[in-house]
């Protein structure tokens, strides 16, 4: 299967993830967070760092859960600010 390369605006929505994923995630270890999240702390790291930019909807739903955050208001804060 060959996929398709993403656009510019979805690897800044996946670096946007991955930054808002690591703050929330503050003092709490990587290992701590995706242990509670059901993953491995390299998969977390991935999307951390925007190298895994386009997680599956189960993973970041588990991650946020891990996190104490809504899917709604991860949704919010990773969206593209409107055009002006």
């Amino acid at each position: 299967m060959v996929r398709t390369p993403l656009t510019p605006e979805e690897r800044e929505r996946g670096e946007r993830l991955g930054r808002l994923l690591r703050a929330e995630r503050g003092e709490r270890s990587m290992v701590e967070v995706a242990a509670a999240a059901g993953l491995s702390a390299e998969t977390l790291r991935k999307i951390e760092t925007g190298r895994a930019p386009t997680p599956a909807f189960f993973t970041v739903a588990a991650i946020a859960a891990a996190l104490g955050l809504s899917m709604d208001d991860l949704m919010a804060r990773c969206a593209l600010a409107p055009a002006a």
